[in-house]
């Protein structure tokens, strides 16, 4: 079957295609955007890559099916000839369902944060197992060296994103997943461009909820207020609840971020790894809980997360220079900022943190969580922000932040700015869902070619 898919180049649909290229497919697919690592990747493995939505590539591309990604809407060229004419499509997500997940134990691991690192651990474990699990992930999981793969394996473990499906069916993705196993790791209010409020996205999780079955198993953030809502609305599968509190809990955490497990009270072992912060202790109970239900014991999960390690873009290091530290992770709402200031804390005492981020995604421009950004980023010792083209008054909302924050609307002016400030011993933490213009490999270029500041250097006390 030869397939077209529009909007290859995105984290879901590039991993969709690569499946789909190791399942023996001709692919093709087109993007606004054909630029390197997704474009690399697909290439390497034989798909014709096509930029742009005109109509012209479906003569070029005569398709049996074209798989229709969320970033595609009415009014494009390529969208309105396929109606025009008649032309088979269906979502990304019904592809998947019907071709790969039919006959697979899913394991589906939802949530508004997290479900990337929640989805590799899982992976991770699996293989570890050896289960050789197929999975398609929103990040690039260094056990793996990918996002994708195929598997004969009857585990399959997919990251269960709540956003909507196509422009023909506004269903969250994670309705066609049918998982046996699903993971619910937090719920919160995102996706201001498609939801109007959290209690249209417990909707959407109650639908989830709906199709586990009764043999299957929910594994649920026992703290989450909002997915005991969504149980609550009606659960025909047995639940197993992770947290403070219950019975799949963090035990004692120790100086070198290693910590105990505890299952029903009792110590099954002790987790010893790199990453830090209690978000990736949340993380890493739930996938161990959701392991165990695939036949994985406790033990062995535990063992395998000693050699997780971890997700790209998720406190990944990029550099070191003169001492100064730049990191860069994917956190693009008000929470994943506290929650990523406050593991790296933990990790650097009382060296500086120094914040750089972009409000970039869709919830972000809209302004919803302004009110918000100040206290989530509170932890930080400075506070910079590239705001162009935001609709809201940054500065505004950081104004909380006093001289510790700055708001800048030219790239290479704030990277300049950032690296003026920086002294030995400071902690760069970069956090973008997207490229932020390579501010990665502009900080550590200047760092190279600047001498730092003397630790006793006051901050800068204005704001550009």
């Amino acid at each position: 079957m030869h397939l077209h898919i529009l909007g290859i180049c995105g984290t879901f649909m590039g991993g969709l295609a690569k499946i789909a290229r190791e399942l023996g497919h001709e692919v093709t697919g087109c993007d606004a955007h054909v630029y390197p690592p997704m474009s690399d990747q697909l290439r390497a493995i034989g798909i014709k890559l096509h930029e742009g939505y005109d109509a012209e590539q479906l003569d070029r591309y005569e398709a049996d099916m074209y798989v229709v990604g969320n970033a595609m809407t009415r009014g494009k060229p390529v969208i309105e000839a396929i109606l025009d004419r008649a032309l088979p499509y269906m979502s990304g997500p019904q592809w998947l369902s019907e071709h790969v997940l039919m006959d697979k134990w899913v394991l589906a691991v939802a949530g508004t944060h997290g479900k990337s690192t929640t989805s590799s651990m899982l992976a991770w474990i699996l293989e570890a197992a050896g289960l050789q699990p197929g999975f398609l992930i929103g990040g690039i999981v260094r056990n793996f060296e990918t996002s994708a793969r195929a598997s004969e394996s009857p585990f399959f473990v997919i990251e269960a994103d709540e956003y909507d499906t196509a422009f023909f069916d506004k269903r969250s993705k994670f309705v066609w997943y049918r998982p046996r196993t699903a993971l619910l790791g937090n719920l919160e209010y995102d996706h201001a461009d498609i939801f109007p409020d959290l209690a249209a996205i417990e909707t959407q999780f109650h639908h989830l909820v709906r199709i586990v079955p009764a043999q299957g198993l929910i594994v649920s953030n026992g703290a989450e207020a909002a997915l005991e809502r969504v149980l609550a609305r009606g659960c025909w599968t047995p639940v197993e609840r992770f947290g403070p509190g219950q019975s799949w809990r963090v035990g004692t955490i120790h100086p070198d971020d290693s910590f105990d497990v505890l299952v029903g009270g009792e110590k099954q072992g002790t987790v010893r790894w790199s990453l830090m912060g209690e978000h990736n202790r949340a993380n890493a109970i739930a996938a161990l809980a959701a392991a165990r239900h695939a036949g994985v014991p406790v033990a062995q999960g535990i063992e395998a997360l000693a050699r997780f390690e971890g997700v790209k873009r998720r406190m990944e290091v990029r550099g070191a220079v003169n001492g100064i530290t730049v990191y860069d992770d994917f956190a693009h709402h008000p929470t994943a900022f506290e929650t990523t200031i406050a593991g790296l804390r933990t990790r650097v005492g009382d060296a500086r943190i120094v914040a750089v981020f972009e409000p970039r995604s869709n919830t972000m421009k809209l302004g919803t969580m302004q009110e918000r950004m100040a206290r989530s980023l509170a932890g930080a010792d400075l506070v910079f922000c590239y705001a162009r083209d935001l609709g809201w008054d940054a500065a505004r909302a950081l104004a909380p932040l006093g001289t510790r924050a700055f708001v800048h609307n030219e790239l290479d002016l704030m990277a300049d700015a950032v690296v003026r400030v920086l002294r030995p011993g400071d902690h760069v933490l970069v956090m973008s869902n997207g490229g932020f213009g390579g501010v990665h490999e502009k900080l550590l270029d200047a760092l190279r070619n600047h001498q730092p500041a003397p630790s006793s250097a006051p901050a800068p006390a204005s704001r550009r």
